[in-house]
């Protein structure tokens, strides 16, 4: 089976890429951020203290979590809801990369992870992709962007999807965000070494899609 990683950080578009690529190439997209930002929703809801990494992990055996696939895309069922929307809350995002740097939850979604690869051709995006969940990936591309650049794509993203918020809270939890990733001693969020890197703040998106596709093409000839 052929595995692409595609890494960035949040807002650099990696989800819309990777689905469009998938959807192209006939791929498998499996959305990992989601998975996370699914196990920061439980933890938000239920009012677990994601700083204490015990209580978070004690909860784990509470959370069901399923992929589906619609004609709109992955389908995130949390304990048999579609969270698709919740999970794109500008408050959950603090919420998924805290519980990301945890070890229990980590392993808590490697094997689903991995087992979706072993039956599909798959791309996934996220974070650490290339460098932990699939080292041996044929095919790695870090996905980036300025800062402004991507906080204002999320924040269009978010007021069509009807979700109050200003720009500015979006550039802000974006660079926390992004701090915490980079620097968290589990698996941070930094290129693999041998990824290829790609920066889209002066691309459209199908410039980027392009791009992409050309990648994955030299590797699959």
């Amino acid at each position: 089976m052929f595995k692409i990683a595609l890494d960035g950080p949040s807002g650099s578009g990696k989800s819309v890429m990777a689905r469009a690529v998938a959807e192209r190439l006939d791929f498998l997209y499996v959305d990992t951020g989601a998975l996370y930002r699914a196990i920061g929703l439980y933890m938000f809801r239920n009012g677990i203290d994601i700083n204490d990494a015990e209580a978070v992990s004690s909860n784990l055996s509470n959370i069901k979590l399923e992929l589906s696939h619609s004609e709109e895309g992955q389908v995130v069922l949390l304990n048999g809801e579609n969270v698709n929307k919740d999970i794109r809350l500008p408050e959950i995002s603090m919420y998924a990369s805290k519980v990301s740097a945890i070890p229990s939850v980590r392993d808590f979604l490697l094997n689903i992870q991995r087992e979706t690869a072993k039956k599909n051709n798959v791309i996934m995006d996220g974070r650490d992709i290339g460098t932990v969940i699939f080292p041996d990936a044929q095919v790695k591309i870090f996905l980036f962007a300025k800062d402004e650049v991507r906080a204002m794509r999320r924040y269009k993203e978010l007021v069509a999807k009807g979700i109050e918020t200003t720009y500015e809270e979006v550039l802000s939890d974006m660079q926390k965000r992004d701090e915490n990733d980079r620097t968290r001693a589990i698996a941070p969020a930094v290129p693999a070494e041998d990824a290829i890197m790609l920066d889209s703040s002066d691309l459209n998106i199908e410039e980027t899609i392009s791009t992409i596709i050309g990648i994955i093409d030299k590797k699959l000839k």
